[in-house]
């Protein structure tokens, strides 16, 4: 694996987020407002945009699966395989907070890995997982696979 930069010349980025083909836009929302602290910047029944009010570049945003702005062929709602990470600063807080206060299902327990990470998984809306991590130093093995940036 390469650390390669592009030759080709692109274009200046003004924004990057996600948007999250889902079945059902309102409980979305308010899966991510409730639990995930985002306010809410842009609503229609189809579409609502979302961004952490503490972290105003960090947004998201969820897309009814079957609107017509979503090329025909591809108008499908999530169903896994999609991994969205979040890192805080204590992840047993988030664990007690979002597990045992809010009840949300975990689908992997808290645990530190070898690689770096303290995390745990829990599912949201249409079978996206919410990875919540705290970054721990990883071991001597894993440590040397790390660049600087």
């Amino acid at each position: 694996m390469t650390n390669e930069h592009a030759t080709v010349p692109t274009a200046k980025l003004g924004g990057f987020y996600p948007v999250l083909a889902t079945r059902d836009v309102a409980a979305s929302r308010d899966f991510y407002t409730r639990h995930l602290g985002f306010d809410v910047t842009f609503e229609a029944d189809w579409y609502v945009s979302l961004r952490r009010p503490d972290a105003p570049h960090y947004e998201l945003a969820l897309l009814d699966h079957a609107h017509p702005t979503v090329p025909e062929g591809h108008r499908v709602a999530l169903g896994g395989g999609l991994l969205l990470n979040f890192e805080v600063d204590d992840v047993d807080a988030e664990h007690r907070r979002l597990v045992t206060e809010a009840g949300l299902r975990e689908v992997l327990p808290l645990r530190t890995e070898d690689f770096g990470q303290r995390h745990f998984i829990v599912a949201a809306p249409d079978g996206v997982l919410i990875d919540v991590i705290t970054v721990v130093p990883p071991t001597e093995e894993y440590a040397a696979g790390y660049t600087a940036v």
